[in-house]
């Protein structure tokens, strides 16, 4: 199955697709590039272009609400081509949404212009050296004192936290109660004093991630997004917008298009296998389309970031194949396949995945 566009989603993805070359051609080419291709001045393009913020309800800020396929063509094309998107990717993802859900005016007034502008990148304070994939088990504390939180604890796998200027922080502000209470959001400038950031260097070479330590790190009590102590449900709203997206199909497509020019096709074992991997990239996407048109039953992003970022390790396993020896160099493309096995970690395992999907989806008993 094959979608048809309208002729203004069809202008729309060449226009894009022309953007992303050209950035392409100015800044490299980044595997992955959603998460590692970071440049503030292309997101401030992306801004200028106004495809940052294109879905968000209509508002003072990014004007009129877009469909949400506009955004997925404008996401797909950039990402396809390695075009560095990193520096706003988040913000546009997740914080910018999450304001608007439950951030207050003057939130919005603060920090919404400069997301859309492309001029802030945001890191995610979510994931802890002892809990993982199991949020209601963090320990990272903001205790109220007057007007102030005071934030101590750690947090780990935190992507941009090196660069970022604000860190949408997941912390407990409550021990009473069971585990999923007590859960804050709160914004933290990263230049606030007692922030020590520390860069964690993957095996691709990669430093995205980081370590983020706090230490009697005070920020005002009007940073707290939503309700105090009653975050955990905007925080697994705030995982349905970053589980179900068109970056979780085509991370690696840049890499299976150098694949396809080299791959023998007079091979028939060979055309079967690219035959199996564009079926599941159309599967994929349709998943994507479902998400994205809110079709989708809640919490359903489980499955389909399940099986997108098992497809992109496939897409690998046929692109390391088709190279041969020559994947085994240390270059731009062996970077692009060791960094594969993080699909189906970054923003929960599979594991957990099928979890949410048995549990939360279907109604399987535990």
């Amino acid at each position: 199955m094959d979608f048809s566009w309208t002729s203004e989603q069809s202008a729309l993805r060449e226009e894009a697709a022309s953007v992303a070359a050209d950035a392409v051609a100015r800044f490299g080419r980044s595997n992955d590039s959603w998460i590692n291709g970071y440049s503030k001045e292309f997101s401030k393009e992306l801004g200028a272009h106004g495809w940052i913020g294109m879905t968000w309800p209509d508002n003072p800020y990014s004007g009129p609400a877009r469909p949400g396929l506009d955004r997925l063509i404008v996401g797909e094309e950039m990402i396809k081509a390695g075009a560095p998107i990193a520096a706003s990717w988040f913000a546009d993802r997740q914080m910018g949404p999450a304001l608007l859900a439950y951030g207050t005016p003057d939130q919005q007034d603060a920090f919404l212009p400069a997301i859309v502008a492309g001029e802030t990148t945001w890191c995610i304070g979510m994931s802890e050296p002892n809990a993982g994939s199991d949020l209601a088990s963090l320990k990272t504390s903001a205790e109220r004192q007057g007007d102030e939180f005071v934030i101590n604890g750690q947090k780990i796998w935190t992507s941009f936290g090196a660069v970022a200027d604000y860190c949408y922080l997941i912390c407990r502000t409550s021990s009473d109660g069971p585990p999923h209470a007590g859960i804050s959001e709160v914004i933290v400038p990263m230049d606030t004093p007692g922030i020590e950031v520390r860069p964690i260097k993957d095996m691709t070479t990669n430093r995205h991630f980081s370590e983020v330590f706090f230490t009697d790190v005070r920020v005002p009590v009007a940073n707290l997004v939503g309700q105090e102590g009653a975050a955990f449900k905007q925080t697994m709203r705030q995982l349905e917008h970053e589980r179900g997206g068109i970056d979780r199909l085509v991370s690696n497509f840049a890499l299976y298009r150098m694949a396809l020019e080299r791959a023998d096709t007079s091979d028939p074992v060979v055309r079967q296998e690219i035959a199996a991997l564009e079926i599941a990239y159309r599967i994929g996407r349709i998943l994507v389309v479902r998400e994205v048109l809110k079709q989708a039953p809640a919490g359903f992003s489980a499955a389909t970031k399940c099986f997108c970022t098992e497809h992109e390790i496939r897409v690998a396993e046929f692109v390391a194949r088709v190279f041969g020896p020559e994947a085994t160099l240390w270059d731009d493309l062996t970077r692009g396949l060791v960094y594969a096995p993080g699909y189906t970690i970054m923003g929960g395992t599979s594991n957990v995945m099928r979890n949410i999907l048995g549990e939360r989806v279907l109604g399987l008993p535990r």
